[in-house]
């Protein structure tokens, strides 16, 4: 599901839970382990005003009422941009991984990406990390790492690859014809 600014602030408690446990399962995605919770929902909860604008856009996953992962795209704001996003946040809970969640977030991104006229995507992972297998798989190219570009969450310097991808923008509707 696709979550407002409302949404996202309502829901921030379990996003938090989320991105806590991911980061403490080794996930370098920005933040230092063992992460606390409070600040974890501090950083979803002033997501809020970017998901309002437009300038992000997150989805979250969930099995019943258990939240199981996320993904978003940020949206640059310069005219010269528009036709690009970056894929930020892929979150699966780590005992739901290895199910295909992953997967499925990527193409929901993607998708959504298409449909909002979004020709190219970006992200960096990790160098070395199991997400890139699934960005590789998912037809990502790769173009280059940069060396200790962030800490990982133990707070080791480590390398970072950079990956785009081409994606079609969705075909603008056309009007009945009369």
């Amino acid at each position: 599901m696709r979550l407002d600014a409302a949404g996202l602030t309502e829901r921030a408690g379990e996003l938090a839970g989320l991105l806590a446990d991911t980061v403490d399962a080794g996930a370098s995605i920005g933040f230092l382990a063992p992460l606390d919770r409070a600040e974890a929902r501090a950083w979803w909860r002033e997501r809020a005003a970017d998901v309002a604008a437009g300038r992000l856009a997150v989805w979250a996953a969930y099995d019943g009422d258990r939240l199981l992962g996320t993904v978003g795209l940020a949206f640059p704001g310069k005219a010269n941009s528009r036709h690009r996003a970056e894929l930020v946040k892929l979150m699966v809970c780590p005992r739901a991984r290895g199910r295909g969640l992953g997967r499925r977030l990527l193409a929901v991104a993607e998708d959504a990406a298409a449909a909002a006229g979004v020709t190219l995507l970006h992200l960096d992972t990790e160098t070395g990390s199991p997400a890139e297998h699934l960005y590789r798989s998912a037809g990502w190219t790769a173009i280059g790492a940069i060396p200790d570009y962030a800490a990982s969450p133990d707070g080791v310097l480590r390398p970072t690859t950079i990956y785009f991808k081409r994606i079609a923008a969705a075909a603008p509707a056309t009007a009945p014809a009369r």
